[in-house]
């Protein structure tokens, strides 16, 4: 079995101690549940509730939307299908009326 290295020096010297990995090198020690825990993408709307894929999620404000002249308007309903760790837009959605689309997460609330 294979374990991951240590992440906190790199260490490819890592051992398991009942329910915890253990470095040899620096002494760090963690859950490997842990680590899944914080490597999964968290991202808050505009009101700081997280977010998960699936969520129904509401335009705050008014959007532009590039290459059209149609506007997204306050209001227009979306469904989360994925979330990305995309510094510029999060969110991949399925918006009402409009088809999918990116949107970045400070604009929309959890419907």
């Amino acid at each position: 079995m294979s374990l991951p290295p240590c992440p906190s020096c790199q260490s490819e010297y890592v051992y398991a101690d009942q329910a915890l990995l253990i470095c040899p090198e620096c002494g760090y020690e963690w859950s490997p549940s842990e680590e899944a825990e914080e490597s999964a993408i968290k991202v808050n709307d505009a009101n700081g509730v997280l977010l998960e894929e699936g969520d129904k999620v509401i335009l705050v404000k008014d959007l532009k939307v590039k290459g059209s002249s149609q506007p997204l308007k306050i209001g227009t309903k979306a469904l989360v299908k994925r979330i990305h760790d995309k510094k510029d837009h999060q969110l991949d959605c399925k918006v009402d009326g409009a088809g999918d689309m990116y949107i970045t997460a400070k604009f929309v609330k959890k419907a």
